[in-house]
């Protein structure tokens, strides 16, 4: 398939007037209809897109206009997906990974930012920038010594704008949770959804970890952390809701395995889980994995899960992206946790492992886990 916007380029004169004329005039990258084209100017030996959708060559190459410095490649993209990318351009036998330079759109993560190419009818959610109307919450802080792993720990408190020590409030425990704040808007979102009524006025604790692949992999010491030191400690100095359906565990990736395997170690704690692209790796016959050896304690855990499913939590939301190379198994999770008697809602989105695509969904799994005032008329 090649775009009809190229098609046209290419039958026309390609001198350096009419090259420029066309980029002067067009937006990249050109979307038309369910194609999309990625188009980088430049002189090179090659240039390549990498991309992170699952099930697709990672590396695809563009194809250069002949007696041009244009270089074009057409992909089909279903409507309202979201695919992150960069470019290789390679020179000299060396290849160096880039931004579009002619794409705005950007996305961050802890590793630094990608290009994204947007389908047809996606649009970035309107209540995940700051809104001037709504009232802000605030940042709090506690530092905590912890006997699960013999150190100091730093807990972020968001405390609703209109805090008072006389409520009671629900707890959202957040794993990643400065990665939640600086990558995925959390900050906005909790403010604009708490204004607007669409979920409670809630505290939540934004924990990290300096060592995440091994403390969020089923460690016993970090759900001893959450479960006998965190939240005790945070129901002694702020006024929470002491009920089971008032406390939720919220991650992605690997934080989504902490949430689980937490909740997994003290069945009934935690009444809510808010479960987000899930490494949830488990293996049909014996415990080796193709995931390699980080992974070999979440597939004990998932394979041990599996064998004898137990109900853990009341409601349980998971989101996944259906470009990601975890979709099966989170998947073939869901009916296995309503055999239980879990109330579990099951979202997947047209996007990959990201940041981005967490903070799309957060709209949708925090108001149907801890309705607001607003939603509760409807249920």
């Amino acid at each position: 398939m090649k775009s009809p916007t190229i098609a046209a380029f290419e039958s026309g004169p390609h001198g350096r007037e009419e090259v420029d004329a066309f980029f002067a005039g067009h937006s990249f990258p050109i979307v038309e209809g369910s194609f999309v084209t990625i188009v980088w100017r430049g002189e090179a030996d090659a240039v390549n897109l990498k991309h992170w959708v699952y099930g697709l060559s990672s590396l695809q190459p563009l194809e250069r206009i002949e007696g041009t410095d244009v270089w074009h490649l057409t992909l089909e993209l279903a409507a309202r997906s979201r695919v992150e990318y960069k470019l290789e351009v390679v020179k000299g036998g060396y290849g160096e990974w880039v931004q579009d330079p002619l794409n705005p759109n950007r996305a961050r993560d802890p590793f630094g930012s990608n290009s994204v190419a947007h389908g047809v009818g996606y649009e970035v959610p309107g209540w995940v920038f700051p809104d001037p109307a709504a009232a802000r919450g605030r940042l709090d802080e506690v530092v905590m010594e912890s006997r699960a792993f013999g150190d100091r720990r730093r807990v972020g408190i968001y405390l609703p704008a209109r805090f008072r020590a006389t409520r009671k409030y629900p707890l959202l425990v957040v794993h990643d949770g400065d990665d939640y704040r600086r990558y995925a808007s959390l900050d906005a979102i909790l403010d604009n959804l708490i204004d607007r009524l669409e979920i409670p006025e809630m505290i939540v604790a934004l924990t990290s970890s300096p060592d995440r692949l091994r403390e969020y992999a089923d460690d016993a010491r970090h759900a001893s952390f959450l479960t006998h030191e965190l939240v005790p400690l945070l129901e002694r100095r702020l006024p929470l809701d002491a009920q089971p359906q008032a406390r939720c565990l919220m991650g992605a990736s690997f934080g989504a395995v902490a949430s689980l395997s937490a909740a997994w170690r003290s069945p009934g704690f935690y009444g809510r889980l808010l479960l987000q692209s899930g490494s949830f790796a488990f293996t049909d016959i014996g415990d080796r994995n193709h995931r390699g050896p980080l992974f070999d304690p979440i597939v004990r855990f998932m394979n041990e899960l599996r064998a004898e499913p137990k109900a853990v939590s009341e409601r349980v939301f998971m989101s996944v992206g259906t470009y990601e190379s975890l979709i099966y198994e989170n998947r073939s999770l869901v009916p296995l946790l309503q055999s239980t008697g879990m109330d579990v809602r099951h979202v997947e989105a047209r996007d990959g492992h990201n940041w981005d695509n967490w903070r799309d969904r957060l709209r949708e799994g925090l108001s149907w886990l801890f309705p607001g005032p607003l939603l509760l008329v409807y249920e």
